[in-house]
């Protein structure tokens, strides 16, 4: 059972600068919008969360629990990009819940 009430806090590598952002769940619908909102990244979450475009690229660094994802369209968009590394995911597909406490994610151009 999810504790819905539990701060999250998430640290983010962005243009080599880091960030550590604390958030709630359901404050944001993804990883995507919690980024888009706090970061401001150019050229972030074109499709606005479809999972289509490949623009939200994170790489997990570190992670407490895995973190919950969707899977929605997120295999063929980054097989289209030809990403190898198993640890590149879609921001746009991660939910925001309590596993993402503690993760720590870098912002791929």
């Amino acid at each position: 059972m999810l504790n819905k009430n539990k701060n999250i806090g998430i640290d983010i590598i962005y243009e080599e600068d880091s960030y550590h952002i604390k958030t709630h769940y359901n404050e944001y619908r993804n990883l995507m919008m919690l980024i888009y909102d706090n970061l401001y990244p150019d050229d972030f979450g074109d499709c606005m969360g479809m999972g289509k475009c490949g623009t939200c690229l994170i790489e997990i660094l570190e992670f407490r629990t895995m973190p919950t994802f969707l899977n929605r369209n997120e295999e063929t968009t980054v097989q289209k990009h030809n990403i190898k590394n198993k640890n590149t995911r879609l921001a746009c597909q991660i939910l925001i819940d309590e596993h993402l406490d503690g993760l720590k994610i870098k912002v791929l151009k």
